[in-house]
């Protein structure tokens, strides 16, 4: 009788700890697939819509169901004033929207006026600065990254006056940065990478992500048709981007930044293009899963 309450109580032990086992293991299995399964949310850079005021182009955003928003300064200038980022910062609420960014902006050793920028981005709530900084400017930004946490994402323009952009590339860009601040790296610009090919520089953007590794703080997501010059909707009409082979590296390298559609072509009425562009990116999201 004493022997086969003990079988019992082993057999009912047993089991619990088995259960709880198989459980445990149920939720890691979870965890692991949660991180392979990367979430990308796509937002847009508002220079998309610079041919409307603020509030208009929230509207468009709002309309397009995107909520991340890297603004020009166009449509928000830098500003100390609390009263206006309020402002502001209610305005983007009211339409769902999210004030991740800024930027292109310029960067020198004038290391007050890069404050300025970043006491601004801070008290919006942005996460990182799309930047164009001259190469004097590192020792300001070593700083300022690390006091206010906000990132520097090194924008790529392609093509520039006679000659490409002083950080045409990953590599121009890697080089520059691999011995400063982690918080400095790239928003790569998929559309200047390809406009380079004018210059006769071909650079693939999915291996540009590569080279840029933990370094990719944002990346503007655009297409260009080099022949006519101009934006299109990824991969139509004489586009070369491919989303899935992008989303691919990104997921390679662990990509934690932030996506944003950025549409230069038709500025009066854009959103048809970009909501074609979004529709795109969620069937190679799909695909990638």
């Amino acid at each position: 009788m004493k022997q086969e309450l003990l079988s019992r109580r082993t057999f009912l032990k047993t089991g619990t700890l088995a259960t709880s086992a198989l459980i445990l293991a149920d939720q890691l299995t979870s965890l692991v697939e949660a991180e392979e399964k990367p979430e990308y949310s796509l937002g847009i850079q508002s220079y998309t819509f610079r041919e409307f005021k603020l509030e208009p182009a929230l509207k468009k955003i709002s309309d397009l169901k995107l909520k991340n928003v890297e603004f020009f300064p166009g449509h928000i200038p830098v500003t100390n004033k609390e009263s206006e980022i309020k402002a502001v910062k209610k305005l983007c609420g009211d339409y769902g929207v999210v004030p991740l960014s800024f930027g292109v902006g310029g960067y020198s050793k004038n290391h007050e006026a890069n404050k300025k920028i970043f006491e601004f981005a801070a008290a919006m709530g942005m996460k990182y600065l799309s930047a164009d900084p001259t190469p004097d400017a590192f020792d300001s930004l070593d700083k300022l990254t690390e006091e206010y946490k906000i990132a520097i994402g090194i924008h790529p323009h392609g093509p520039a006056g006679k000659g490409l952009h002083r950080w045409y590339s990953a590599e121009i860009i890697m080089k520059a940065v691999r011995n400063h601040s982690p918080l400095i790296g790239s928003c790569l610009d998929t559309g200047h990478l390809i406009r380079s090919e004018q210059m006769g520089k071909h650079l693939d953007p999915a291996k540009q992500v590569l080279v840029m590794g933990a370094r990719n703080f944002g990346l503007h997501l655009k297409d260009h048709d080099n022949k006519r010059r101009t934006d299109v909707v990824f991969g139509k009409d004489g586009g070369v981007l491919n989303v899935l082979e992008l989303l691919q590296s990104l997921q390679k390298v662990k990509f934690k930044g932030y996506i944003a559609i950025e549409y230069e072509a038709n500025s009066k009425d854009p959103s048809k293009d970009v909501a074609a562009c979004i529709e795109v990116f969620q069937e190679c999201v799909k695909k990638l899963a």
